[in-house]
């Protein structure tokens, strides 16, 4: 039995010297954290303020070094959290061919961002080379892809509307130069009968290494409208005949299918239409048909159709 008390007591006091010990060991350590040290550091570059002019290129630098001295805390916090600072890129200077800032004004720009009680006494460079490259600019259309079933007897009604219906391209004139059109990812839709509107993305192509596009989506919104169909009885007009004769054409009129909203068709007449046949075609040949193709039709058709698309003809002296 004395001997279990005294086992008792032999742990009890290992606990409490253990207990003095990690107390004693925290007070070391925040004693000397308070301290001043100098030690080096690495700061994560932000660039800021970048001129209209000009991109930041891949091969940016990341990471700059500095010595700081500060207390033990603060180093804790930049050993363990990777420090970001911001360069202005307004004040970057071009010389010899390459864009620079210089030791004074990276060193200006980062005592601006440190804390009060942190000096900055080095940098691992005296002067900071950016990646910069003149760009050029413009601005080019952008094309919608469709892939629309529409329910029986609807159709669009006129071009969508895209918005913004331009995107600005910057880049190296080398790369943009032959970029005339920007198409959106496909939007497929099935059994439209009421207008809709889609935000797609647009897709770049994937040569476009250092280009940056302003937009890179865009909304895409169509209006759907139900179509019917009419046939117009509409006269052959013959061009390109020989000099004082006269071509008649047998059919002398035609049958052309039209197809429109409904409101749209009230409209219409055959005067809105114009069939004409070219004798010229013909050239040498001694055939006795035309061909014939549509050479005036109104806005907002939709589909036209020719019933019959030659017709026979005699030429007669006048």
């Amino acid at each position: 039995m004395v001997k279990n008390i005294m086992q008792g007591l032999n742990r009890k006091k290992v606990k409490v010297f253990l207990l003095f010990l990690i107390c004693s060991f925290f007070a070391w350590f925040l004693s000397n954290l308070s301290e001043s040290y100098e030690s080096r550091v690495n700061l994560n570059l932000n660039y800021r303020n970048l001129p209209d002019t000009l991109l930041l290129g891949n091969n940016a630098v990341e990471t700059m070094e500095a010595k700081l001295r500060t207390s033990g805390f603060q180093f804790l916090y930049y050993k363990f959290w990777n420090k970001r600072v911001n360069l202005d890129l307004a004040e970057v200077e071009y010389r010899n061919g390459r864009f620079l800032l210089s030791e004074d004004q990276l060193k200006k720009q980062l005592d601006r961002q440190l804390s009060q009680n942190i000096s900055l006494l080095d940098l691992d460079r005296n002067q900071l080379t950016v990646d910069l490259y003149q760009v050029a600019r413009k601005e080019i259309p952008v094309v919608a892809q469709l892939n629309i079933e529409y329910e029986q007897n609807y159709i669009l009604d006129g071009p969508p509307v895209i918005n913004p219906k331009n995107v600005t391209i910057k880049g190296p004139n080398s790369e943009i130069d032959t970029i005339q059109r920007i198409l959106t990812a496909e939007i497929k839709l099935v059994n439209v009968s009421t207008d809709f509107t889609q935000e797609v993305q647009l897709v770049f192509p994937k040569n476009l290494v250092n280009s940056i596009f302003s937009h890179s989506r865009v909304a895409v919104t169509g209006k759907v409208a139900k179509f019917s169909e009419e046939v117009f009885e509409v006269p052959v007009r013959v061009i390109n005949h020989p000099e004082g004769y006269q071509v008649k054409t047998f059919p002398n009129s035609v049958k052309l299918l039209c197809k429109a909203t409904v409101e749209r068709l009230k409209l219409l007449s055959p005067n809105n239409f114009e069939v004409v046949a070219d004798y010229k075609q013909l050239g040498n040949a001694n055939g006795d048909e035309l061909i014939l193709e549509v050479f005036r039709q109104p806005e907002n058709v939709y589909d036209l159709k020719l019933m019959v698309n030659k017709v026979n003809f005699v030429l007669e002296q006048e």
